[in-house]
């Protein structure tokens, strides 16, 4: 066995071949895989091996099409075959919330390139024949789904990964993965001691146990899943070609053709989770016991959708675990606080994502990023607050909800709440209706007596909208306050901090009592982080970001720190309150002994608000005059007092999340993960404008930077109102421009101030002009916009300035 590598992936189901395969296509031959057991003695073996494009997240969807398209390619590098069944694929809509989210997925395929279609019930009649069609509104049509076998795929993948260079050894359990101070592992296994650069984590079931090792915890559990194949079927063997799959998210199934008769899987209601305390190490090609009882419910309903199955036997069962995350995807990247230590674990689709999570760990690793923005599976997505105990409700949760519609509004239930701040009961009590971000429990509006406290489910305008356009009136009219508890914020101290800081942000650095916006560059110039950075001295500077990006930010510090830098993650440590609105400054220079008057827009200063020692800046995400006020979190219910107390002769209101994204569209500010993401170049996205290309630094990304300024990208961020009818813009409506689909949104929503449906979208460049009429496509109609040069409200900014 190899004693050296440059890179040991631990696991040999489909997702570890993957993994071994990529990065041999890229170009590292000095690779390995150990396995256990044997290859597939996992989840992989029994899957049921279909596949399929559709996933309310794009760039998922678009990794899950370069899957597909992989299985042909793998074919015909080895000779070998994946059992390929390329047969299309209907989900079936049985009400108008269910038909609006397959039109919102239709509307995303069109500028994607998928040729998926929105199909009739007579239309699926043709297709699927075997379904009852009573209810059904109509479908959405793939005809790149399909199914494979599992073993072939597997198999493929590894003979691939040989012919690069990689090796693989089987019967090879490993029994410790420890580091060593200069970043690589030692692996200790059954057959000796591996030294590797680097170690991937693909242990599929054993994921935990493996992460483990390592001194890491990855929040994942297996759930057990189940699906029946039939005896032969008349109706299916009869046919003249093979009978597409049919996902049936009413019944919580999934078909399709197997063999002569039909199989059926179900996401049932009554699920159950399996091995709590860990997987045991000798499972493998066992299966579970059958459970009817489990899935009698499902069963009964896919009786009546497909009636040819009332009257099939069943020839055999397969009960199984799959691994599932909180939210269902993969959990992908490098690890946060581990040296070259990555995962590629959850990947519970393993046949429609398994490519594309091997390609994106095999670019992470060799090109230093992936080609495409992976946040909605990034391992850091999750932070060091999670537990077991909050993985395990949540899994349930989204298995339960595997085919459940999802809507742009919805926040789900399960572990909540979880963490919250000394505020929680204060603002509950005021009729907060909440949301949560990163596991924080946060205000996204306040209900008054006779309103619901929960916000409805909607593609369409929520009951939250009368409370919105309440809350943002208080702000422009007079004065709002919200937390600030939801900002990631972090300290960044010593006698290099400045210099470190110049050349990891792309914009300029403070002088001491001010603060800057910048951008945070990759090395391909992406935008992989919006900052405010505040000069406090000329050695120590708050930065604040999107509370969500926490791990993924603090990754990124690490990975590039310096000495004379000590970076600090405060997220938890420091909160606060905003206060914005036209009569903010007077709210405020009521509770301070300190003048407030000359405090300049971008000002930092340290201030004694009431009893508490607190950090104001003069800056606010609502566009409006605010100041964000910095404290202890043991001082928050006080300053709350305090300011509130005050601000009641100023007719201060309290307001949350929804309030603020609608004000922020007032002035055309963007968003972090809409407008400003990986996906993007700052020249693209409109953040060109913050960069210092004056600065003498070599900054991260410069070279990029420079050479779109020179040459703009062929796209930009536009923003356009939009002849709305009760349903706004939420991210990816493409955007028709002369009769073809030219761009997309990237975020959108009703702007109560200035009463007008906004979305803002990446469209050409040469196309951006003021009054430019497009249409843009919501749920399944196209709604006329119009393209805006600048803000209705405020276009100069004089009352955030002023």
């Amino acid at each position: 066995m190899k004693t050296t590598t440059r890179v040991c992936v631990i696991g040999g189901g489909v997702v570890g071949c993957s993994v071994l395969y990529h990065l041999t296509k890229l170009g590292w031959s000095d690779v390995m895989l150990i396995e256990r057991s044997d290859l597939t003695s996992g989840s992989t073996w029994h899957a049921a091996g279909g596949f399929h494009t559709l996933n309310g997240d794009t760039n998922m969807a678009a990794l899950q099409g370069y899957t597909i398209r992989l299985y042909k390619e793998l074919e015909e590098i080895t000779g070998m075959s994946c059992g390929l069944h390329h047969v299309g694929g209907v989900t079936l809509a049985d009400n108008p919330d269910r038909f609006d989210m397959l039109l919102a997925e239709r509307a995303k395929h069109r500028y994607m390139g998928l040729e998926t279609a929105i199909v009739t019930p007579d239309e699926i009649a043709k297709i699927a024949p075997i379904v009852n069609l009573e209810g059904i509104l109509g479908g959405l049509y793939d005809p790149l789904d399909g199914h494979l076998d599992p073993s072939g795929t597997t198999h493929a993948y590894a003979k691939a990964a040989r012919m690069g260079g990689a090796v693989i050894e089987t019967h090879c359990k490993v029994l410790e993965t420890n580091s060593r101070p200069d970043g690589s592992w030692v692996v200790v296994t059954e057959k000796g001691t591996i030294h590797a650069e680097h170690v991937v984590n693909a242990g599929g079931l054993w994921a935990r146990e493996v992460a483990a090792m390592a001194g890491t915890y990855l929040p994942l559990h297996p759930m057990e899943h189940q699906y029946i194949v039939t005896d032969d079927i008349a109706a299916i063997y009869e046919r003249d070609s093979e009978h597409p799959h049919v996902m049936d998210p009413a019944g919580e199934s999934y078909l399709r053709q197997e063999g002569r008769g039909l199989c059926i899987g179900f996401y049932e209601q009554p699920c159950r989770p399996w091995a709590v305390d860990g997987t045991p190490w000798d499972f493998g090609h066992e299966l579970l016991p059958d459970d009817f009882d489990k899935i009698g419910d499902s069963i009964e309903f896919a009786y009546r959708r497909f009636p040819v199955l009332e009257s099939a036997g069943v020839k055999s069962v397969i009960h199984g675990p799959f691994t599932f995350a909180p939210d269902g995807n993969p959990l992908v990247g490098p690890v946060p606080g581990l040296r070259n230590y990555w995962s590629a674990c959850g990947v519970m689709a393993g046949f429609s994502q398994g490519g594309g999570v091997g390609l994106t760990l095999a670019q992470w690793m060799i090109e230093g990023e992936p080609e495409r923005d992976v946040r909605a599976m990034d391992v850091a997505r999750f932070g060091g607050w999670i537990t077991p105990g909050y993985t395990r409700p949540k899994v349930v949760e989204n298995y339960q909800k595997r085919f459940s519609v999802s809507y742009p509004n919805e926040e789900l239930p399960a572990a909540r709440p979880n963490r919250t701040t000394p505020m929680y009961d204060i603002f509950d009590r005021m009729g907060a209706v909440w949301g949560q971000q990163y596991g924080l429990e946060v205000a996204n509006y306040f209900a008054v007596e006779g309103e619901p406290r929960y916000e409805t489910p909607s593609f369409r305008r929520s009951d939250a909208f009368d409370a919105t356009a309440r809350e943002v009136k208080a702000v422009r009219e007079a004065v709002g306050i919200n937390e600030v508890q939801n900002f990631g914020k972090y300290l960044v101290t010593g006698p290099r901090a400045r210099d470190w800081l110049d050349r990891i942000m792309a914009g300029r650095i403070p002088a001491p009592g001010r603060l800057s916006l910048t951008p945070m560059l990759s090395e391909r110039g992406k935008v992989i982080g919006d900052f405010t950075v505040s000069c406090l001295t000329p050695e120590r500077y708050q930065l604040t970001a999107s509370y969500g990006a926490q791990a993924y930010h603090l990754r990124w510090f690490l990975r590039h720190q310096e000495d004379g830098a000590s970076i600090e993650n405060i997220s938890d440590k420091r909160t606060g309150f905003q206060i914005a609105g036209p009569r903010a400054r007077e709210v405020l220079q009521a509770v301070t002994r300190s003048d407030v008057s000359d405090i300049a827009f971008m000002d930092v200063r340290a201030l004694v608000v009431g009893m508490t020692d607190c950090l104001v800046q003069r800056v606010s995400y609502t566009g409006d005059l605010g100041y964000e006020i910095y404290c202890d979190p043991m001082a928050q219910r006080q300053l709350w007092q305090t300011l509130w107390d005050a601000g009641q002769s100023f007719g201060m209101q309290p307001f949350g999340m929804r309030a603020m994204m609608s004000l922020r569209l007032d002035r055309f500010f963007g968003s972090w993960g809409a407008e400003f993401s990986p996906d993007y170049s700052a020249a693209e996205c409109g953040l060109d404008r913050f960069i210092s290309f004056r600065k003498n630094t070599d900054f991260i990304g410069r070279s990029v930077a420079e050479a779109e300024r020179a040459t703009p990208p062929d796209r930009c961020l536009a923003v356009f109102e939009v002849d709305a009818e009760g349903a706004d813009a939420h991210g990816y409506e493409p955007v028709w421009i002369d009769g073809t689909v030219q761009g997309f949104c990237t975020s959108g929503g009703y702007a109560h101030h200035t009463g007008m449906s906004v979305a803002m979208a990446l469209i050409p460049r040469d196309k951006a002009q003021a009054g430019l009429r497009a249409e843009i496509e919501i749920l399944g109609k196209m709604r006329p916009a119009t393209l805006l040069s600048e803000p209705v409200f405020d276009p100069k900014g004089a009352r955030m300035r002023g």
